[in-house]
């Protein structure tokens, strides 16, 4: 499975069971990435793509145990750690500010086990720049 995960400059990713930020920009973004293959999701993440009319997107409480290799899971609210050895890629976009968190991307993708392959700068809708990084194994 390939995770993708918002995060603030300390990893955070959640306040008070609330996502940190959104941007529709950043949304766009992850549609474009996924387009033709499966993109996972809960509930909580579905209400942020409601309107954007997404056929690739699947919805289950319980995904991260649902999704096969190659296919794509969004994370908000919940660890990714436990499906580790599961994961193939993670692209962490960066919101580049800090933000209350209480809830942390709990992988350590600076770790031996995985490489940044590719890194990209964008402006979103709300964020004047939005850091794209791709790490492998």
């Amino acid at each position: 499975m390939i995770i993708i995960a918002t995060v603030d400059d300390r990893n955070g990713m959640a306040f008070n069971h609330r996502r940190q930020s959104q941007d529709r920009v950043l949304r766009e973004k992850i549609l474009a990435l996924t387009a033709g293959k499966r993109l996972w999701m809960n509930h909580y993440s579905e209400k942020q793509f409601q309107n954007d009319n997404a056929t690739q997107i699947n919805v289950d409480d319980n995904f991260l145990n649902e999704a096969a290799p190659g296919e794509f899971c969004f994370i908000e609210d919940q660890s990714a750690n436990a499906y580790e050895k599961w994961i193939e890629k993670i692209i962490l976009f960066k919101w580049n500010r800090k933000y209350p968190g209480d809830l942390h991307f709990d992988i350590d993708v600076k770790g031996p086990d995985w490489h940044l392959e590719h890194t990209e700068d964008f402006t979103g809708s709300s964020h004047e720049k939005i850091t794209m990084e791709v790490y492998g194994r």
